[in-house]
């Protein structure tokens, strides 16, 4: 499954409605640690798509979903199973360290 756009149209569907866990990539076009762990994180949706779901928030268009999860530094990597939030990264994470969040 290719990594999913999140906005706070789709928000509630995707994630908080979802029977399988999600990793939530709460990122900006204009911060380089996020742009580094982008093939991480499309690794990562490409390799588990049968096991989870893979999202991108980024921040400067969707600040409420930003605020909400209160992301204060990016890249912030956030996990949802059954609509609560069971593990969190912040900054450039080792790709094994995002598989065992989930």
């Amino acid at each position: 499954m290719a990594v999913i756009t999140l906005d706070s149209k789709n928000f509630e569907e995707v994630v908080l409605q979802s029977r399988t866990p999600v990793l939530i990539d709460f990122w900006a076009t204009w911060c380089g640690p996020c742009r580094m762990m982008t093939p991480v994180v499309d690794d990562i949706a490409e390799s588990m798509r049968s096991e989870i779901k893979v999202c991108k928030v980024d921040i400067d268009q969707n600040p409420d979903l930003a605020e909400k999860y209160g992301v204060m530094s990016i890249p912030t990597f956030v996990v949802i199973k059954e609509g609560k939030e069971t593990a969190r990264a912040v900054g450039v994470t080792a790709r094994e360290d995002l598989v065992k969040m989930i």
